[in-house]
C-alpha cells in the first residue's frame, strides 16, 4: 500500500478512495538535474 492524498479534501489515507473520490499519489515526481521536459511542465502549469 502506497501513501495517497485525497483530491476533494486533501487528507493522506492508506485507501485507494476517500470522500467517494480517488486519491492522488502523495509523494512528489523523483528529480533528475537533465529532466528533458521540465520547461514543458512549468509552462503548463503557469498556463
Amino acid at each position: 500500500m502506497k501513501l495517497g492524498k485525497c483530491v476533494s479534501c486533501g487528507a493522506y489515507t492508506m485507501h485507494e478512495k476517500h470522500c467517494s473520490r480517488p486519491a492522488s499519489a502523495a509523494h512528489p515526481p523523483k528529480f533528475s538535474v537533465q529532466d528533458k521536459y521540465a520547461a514543458y511542465r512549468r509552462k503548463s502549469k503557469y498556463d
